[in-house]
């Protein structure tokens, strides 16, 4: 194989320590990082060894997590802050005090970066890299799957939350996720279980869902498309889709950073042009259509449909996809990966108990 100038795998495992099989993938060239779940946390100590392991096997190794706050946040138990579902953020702007109009939006904005700062403080004191964090869906009330976890169905507020939220995670030394591109909320299907397919227009998303992603374009590290289909725009769901991810994301919508797919083993990831894919399939279609990085979650415990064999298979397919020249290595993709490595020095757990501007972020958690 060649000289790799890009790692764009994202995988997991399935205990709390690694065994030699996940050692084995985790130092492959191809792969640029890892992510974790609860069945992955005991304790702090146990999660600070395992993210230890993970960066002795390789350095540059991208340590990420699922974290936002509300029902998605992976660590709960030992010392970790239970953090509010970003709708708690949205219904926090509404309350003004009296007097004092527009009061309500600003004591939201500062809660939100608190929020971040406390989220990302505590997931890098245990040797995290990362958080896909914040949903930028709009909150139309018809789905499930996203709920609470959207600041509001106003695009304006959840684009201004958003962005304090970041500021908090800039402030503890953590990149930032945008998702779903261009927009989860309206439709009822679940990507997890199902294909959802949003049949507005292109100019309905733009002018509504897809908003945040141009007011956040200087301020956005990364993004992941949806696993949903919007057929008045493109066959393809938008994490397949060049339409999506190079012409509007990038071309009308000025985002620079990195995008990752969403979970490749999504049912809304399995069928892409009216036909079911394998992953290796669905990891190229992704990347040709512009994603940097790829993630396969969930496929790596002894109790997945092929006991972890998925893991193997996806990371000999790419390889060999290259050697074939079915995709090709990108060294910018590789440098937006790079990126979102920390460049600071985290604290540790101890030091950020006594830290003033934690204490001041937990002090300010709605």
């Amino acid at each position: 194989m060649k000289t790799v100038k890009q790692a764009p795998l994202i995988l997991d495992i399935a205990g709390t320590t690694l065994s030699d099989i996940d050692r084995r993938r985790l130092a492959h060239p191809l792969t640029g990082g890892m992510i974790l779940f609860g069945r992955n946390w005991v304790d702090r100590e146990q999660l600070s060894a395992l993210c230890a392991d993970i960066k002795s096997v390789r350095p540059d190794l991208l340590i990420c997590v699922d974290h936002e706050g509300g029902r998605v946040q992976r660590f709960r138990t030992d010392g970790f802050t239970h953090l509010p579902p970003m709708r708690a953020l949205g219904e926090l702007w509404m309350q003004d005090d009296p007097g004092l109009p527009g009061s309500g939006a600003l004591h939201a904005m500062n809660a939100a970066t608190a929020c971040g700062h406390v989220l990302a403080a505590e997931l890098r004191a245990c040797g995290v890299d990362f958080s896909f964090t914040p949903v930028l869906d709009l909150d139309f009330g018809s789905s499930g799957v996203i709920g609470d976890r959207a600041f509001a169905r106003d695009p304006r507020m959840a684009s201004v939350l958003a962005k304090s939220l970041m500021h908090g995670l800039l402030q503890a030394g953590m990149a930032n996720c945008g998702k779903h591109f261009p927009g989860h909320g309206f439709v009822k299907a679940d990507s997890h279980t199902d294909i959802p397919i949003d049949k507005r227009s292109l100019h309905n998303i733009l002018s509504d869902d897809a908003l945040p992603y141009g007011w956040l374009n200087t301020t956005l590290t990364s993004v992941m498309p949806a696993h949903v289909i919007y057929p008045k725009v493109d066959s393809r769901p938008a994490g397949f889709s060049k339409r999506w991810l190079q012409d509007i994301l990038r071309g009308e919508l000025g985002f620079q950073g990195a995008v990752f797919s969403d979970d490749l083993s999504m049912a809304g990831a399995r069928l892409i042009d009216g036909k079911e894919v394998s992953y290796t399939e669905a990891a190229v279609t992704a990347l040709n259509a512009g994603c940097d990085l790829v993630l396969l979650c969930n496929q790596s415990t002894p109790d997945s449909p092929q006991g972890g064999q998925a893991v193997d298979e996806l990371i000999q397919g790419l390889a060999s996809g290259l050697r074939h020249g079915q995709w090709q290595q990108s060294a910018a993709s590789e440098a937006r990966r790079q990126a979102l490595l920390p460049s600071t020095q985290a604290l540790s757990w101890t030091e950020l108990m006594s830290d003033p501007a934690y204490l001041q972020a937990l002090a300010l958690l709605p």
